[in-house]
């Protein structure tokens, strides 16, 4: 069994930055994530997005600040567990223990989760699951790849967006379909992109889409329209949102409120020797920010 004195579960910006910290108080660290990679959120969903939320920095691409927040923890050499989902908490001899998938323990003088609200799993464009083919994508972490498409992109929130934003100056054309007329997203960004050669399609969905072996085009029907468009489109960018799950933490006996972990204030948990990192009164997810707003 492994043995540290800090077990940080969760490697995006918080556990990145409770390493560095644990680290620099000469505790031994590691850093246990279910994702292959070291950034959470920022990582899988929009390593290329600027954010302006971060103190510090006027603006910084998500991968940029992740890089930095590894090479920060780098000097005290934490022990990265990344591809590897913490299953199980018992305890022996007052100390915590992790089970980790595949039968690995971790022993540990504590445990600070750092997952926010746990692992997250886009929501499925609905007609997406009757065909076949490829170019349905839910997350960009590689912009340039969409280079000279034509690109489509469903939702009306921040992560719609953000996409038209970063894609519009490569691809060869953005359209942006959302089923109502409002958005959700930040109404700086949305001002951003509505000044760019974008094409919007309000009170619309996407009700079917062409193509053998990959997308070719997209059915639009707009609510009291006529017919339905027929779009030619070789990428469609499916940004519904996502679901969040706790996975087995929800399994540990952690006193919860909607799925967020309770903490007192000293962020210490009702497990003891577990503590998260939550603001105690917080009972909302705060999205993320892409224009300073």
């Amino acid at each position: 069994m492994r043995e540290v004195d800090v077990a940080v579960i969760g490697a995006g910006p918080a556990g990145l930055f409770a390493a560095y910290y644990a680290g620099f108080r000469g505790l031994s660290v590691a850093v246990v994530d279910a994702l292959p990679e070291p950034g959470g959120q920022i990582t899988a969903m929009y390593p290329e997005k600027l954010i302006h939320d971060v103190a510090g920095f006027p603006a910084v691409k998500g991968r940029d600040l992740i890089a930095n927040l590894v090479a920060q923890a780098a000097p005290f050499d934490p022990r990265y567990l990344l591809g590897t989902r913490a299953e199980k908490l018992s305890y022996a001899d007052g100390r915590p223990v992790l089970g980790l998938a595949g039968g690995e323990q971790l022993g540990c003088g504590a445990v600070i989760v750092t997952g926010g609200l746990g692992s997250f799993t886009p929501r499925p464009l609905p007609v997406a699951e009757h065909f076949a083919g490829t170019g349905i994508v839910y997350f960009v972490p590689q912009p340039t790849e969409l280079a000279g498409r034509d690109v489509l992109i469903v939702g009306g929130g921040d992560s719609a967006f953000d996409w038209a934003l970063t894609l519009q100056p490569l691809a060869r054309s953005v359209t942006l379909a959302h089923r109502r007329e409002k958005f959700r997203a930040h109404a700086a960004t949305v001002a951003r992109v509505l000044e760019l050669p974008v094409r919007m399609i309000v009170n619309a969905e996407v009700t079917g889409l062409h193509g053998d072996g990959a997308v070719t085009g997209a059915e639009i029907t707009v609510r009291g329209g006529a017919a339905a468009e027929l779009l030619p489109v070789d990428t469609v960018v499916a940004a519904l949102g996502f679901t969040a799950d706790l996975g087995p933490l929800a399994e540990w006996g952690l006193r919860l409120d909607r799925r967020h972990i309770v903490v007192d204030s000293a962020m210490a948990t009702n497990l003891p020797r577990v503590f998260a990192a939550i603001d105690p009164s917080a009972h909302l997810f705060p999205g993320h920010s892409s224009d300073g707003t």
